[in-house]
């Protein structure tokens, strides 16, 4: 089959309308019936039913709308990547919601200008439904997914962040004044709960403003909380799904700028990693010296603020080192 085949056969798909379907492709209708006719003698199949008043999907015709509209989709993309890949100043495009990259851009990009194989960082501020469909057409190489809200069949993937949930009801809400929820608790609300129901809505500011009116109850990856209007109320799930901040770019794709971004990442999130669990360990070794030291030494509050550092006053400081793992997208050249 020609690609020039499967874009006559989409058309009429969408159209259900031969005669629509050749004043979209800007060509007459008999050259696309006679087309579309060639393309099931050699298939061998029938793909449209002509028999009522109006043509409609044949089985054989449903499976290859579905296939033609990978395969178009795909030629599309292959297009526009090719002409990206061939400017003069090579960029790398970065697509997120706002508020969707976990709190972790604003180090990444900072280390990112040290990798040897940076580029320029164009980013691409984008509703939910659009990071997806940046990276299937070509027109974003790499974006900030959130799973399991999103799909992530046909990317490769490394995950950044887990964050837990919270449920965000205005302030006259029972719940919210309280510490935490459950969801069987959120169930049981007399207000509808998202996204269990109305799963179709996708826009943020929509979705809040029903939140705002007392129709909704949005539960949501606690990162919202960063960017959460005055009106509102966040309150954690405990039991609530988590929720998974990865960086997502197409399978198969080779490029060290891509490569070197997804590295810088991971190495920062181990960073980040290694200093909360050296902050953490630090804490515990306060609480359980306090009590044990010879009199006159004490152990300095600094331990809570650096990556396993701590101090003795009378004494000097330690450090714990720490390390990252990655693993790269496709390696190779590009």
């Amino acid at each position: 089959m020609e690609t020039r085949e499967l874009a006559y056969f989409a058309a009429v798909a969408e159209e259900l309308h031969f005669g629509r379907a050749a004043a979209r492709l800007g060509m007459a209708q008999p050259p696309l019936s006679r087309a579309i006719q060639k393309l099931e003698r050699r298939l061998g199949v029938t793909l449209f039913d002509r028999s009522g008043r109006r043509i409609s999907l044949t089985p054989a015709g449903e499976v290859l709308a579905r296939e033609a509209a990978k395969v178009l989709d795909a030629v599309a993309a292959a297009t526009v990547r090719t002409q990206r890949a061939g400017r003069a100043v090579p960029r790398l495009v970065v697509a997120m919601k706002a508020g969707g990259d976990g709190g972790l851009l604003p180090e990444i990009l900072a280390a990112y200008r040290a990798h040897p194989d940076a580029v320029e960082v164009d980013l691409v501020l984008c509703a939910v439904t659009e990071r997806a469909r940046m990276l299937r057409d070509g027109t974003a190489d790499v974006a900030f997914l959130h799973s399991p809200y999103e799909d992530l069949a046909g990317f490769d993937s490394e995950p950044l962040r887990e964050e837990g949930s919270v449920a965000i009801v205005p302030p006259g809400h029972r719940l919210s004044g309280r510490p935490f929820v459950r969801l069987a608790e959120l169930e049981e609300d007399s207000t509808p709960c998202w996204p269990g129901q109305r799963p179709e809505l996708h826009d943020p500011s929509m979705l809040m403003q029903l939140v705002a009116l007392g129709r909704l109850i949005a539960v949501v990856p606690e990162s919202v909380r960063d960017h959460l209007r005055r009106d509102l109320v966040c309150v954690p799930v405990l039991d609530g799904a988590p929720t998974t901040v990865v960086l997502a770019w197409p399978e198969g794709v080779r490029s060290r700028a891509l490569a070197g971004f997804v590295h810088t990442a991971t190495t920062v999130v181990a960073r980040n990693l290694a200093a909360a669990d050296g902050d953490h360990l630090g804490k515990t070794a306060i609480e359980e010296l306090s009590g044990s030291l010879p009199s006159g030494i004490s152990v300095s509050r600094s331990m809570q603020t650096g990556v396993g550092r701590h101090a003795v006053e009378r004494g000097g400081e330690g450090g714990v080192p720490g390390g990252a793992a990655h693993r790269e997208p496709g390696g190779g050249d590009g």
